[in-house]
């Protein structure tokens, strides 16, 4: 009896940690099985000619560059007003399940991730392993463009997750300010008193992430500690997107925002 009750807790346990692991994190398996719901919007973040090749059956394409506004600097977001509509059209609402992938790089899926957090969805996931995930458990594919049905809502922005320039440099000795980007872009040039930690550090084969013990001793080694208030960026903030996830919803750290102009606003003082 004894031993029953140990085995049973240790299946607990392990239910546990993968359950707490997942949260925001959809293995492909379990995307199957929510694929064919009229309460989950599949999203792709592929080039439109990535889309039209082939895609996830039933998902709609929406192009992370649609999203930026075409003024300088390059990569900052539209308005809620313009994304809200954007969104709107792809049948993207926040009453629905939202499963969103790309190519397995995690920029894409990322990024719109953190967009629709800022705009108030709660049940956001992001396909761990992406196509490749989606292949490995037989997932049926198209080429055919999914028809979405427009739909409105309104945004609910959470600016707690947003920086701008002027709160960055109001942080800047205060907060852990952290540069995604390459080893190449941090040498020449980057925010003065960042850290630099490349969003590729916290990715595994196949597009997935690592596991939460490996994802702890990265951020932790580097001194990017839940302690503290962080403040991510790359070039235009669309790297930052899947550290977001892995430090908010993997880590459940309770204070990290992404400074969406990024560099390339910095870099214009």
């Amino acid at each position: 009896m004894k031993l029953k009750n140990i085995i049973f807790s240790v299946l607990l346990l392990i239910i546990f940690v993968n359950v707490s692991f997942a949260q925001d994190l959809i293995s492909a398996a379990e995307a199957k099985k929510l694929a064919n719901s009229k309460t989950t919007v599949l999203v792709s973040t592929r080039t439109a000619a990535d889309y039209a090749k082939v895609h996830i059956r039933n998902a709609v394409n929406v192009s992370i560059d649609a999203l930026a506004s075409t003024t300088d600097p390059k990569g900052i977001l539209k308005s809620p007003a313009e994304l809200v509509t954007i969104l709107g059209e792809k049948g993207i609402i926040p009453t629905k399940k939202i499963i969103i992938y790309d190519t397995g790089s995690n920029k894409g899926a990322g990024r719109l991730y953190w967009i629709l957090k800022y705009l108030g969805f709660n049940d956001v996931k992001v396909l761990d392993g992406h196509m490749q995930g989606w292949r490995t458990v037989r997932g049926p594919v198209t080429n055919a463009a999914t028809k979405a049905t427009t739909v409105t809502f309104t945004p609910k922005v959470n600016s707690k997750i947003f920086a701008d320039k002027a709160y960055v440099k109001s942080k800047i000795s205060s907060a852990v300010v952290v540069d995604v980007r390459d080893d190449t872009e941090w040498g020449e040039g980057h925010i003065n008193g960042a850290k630099h930690f490349e969003y590729k550090k916290v990715l595994a084969d196949g597009g997935k992430l690592k596991s939460k013990a490996e994802l702890e001793a990265l951020f932790n080694g580097a001194g990017i500690t839940k302690n503290k208030e962080i403040i991510l960026y790359c070039a235009t903030s669309v790297r930052a997107g899947i550290i977001y996830l892995a430090l908010t919803s993997v880590l459940e750290y309770p204070n990290v925002k992404v400074y969406d102009g990024a560099y390339n606003e910095w870099k214009l003082n």
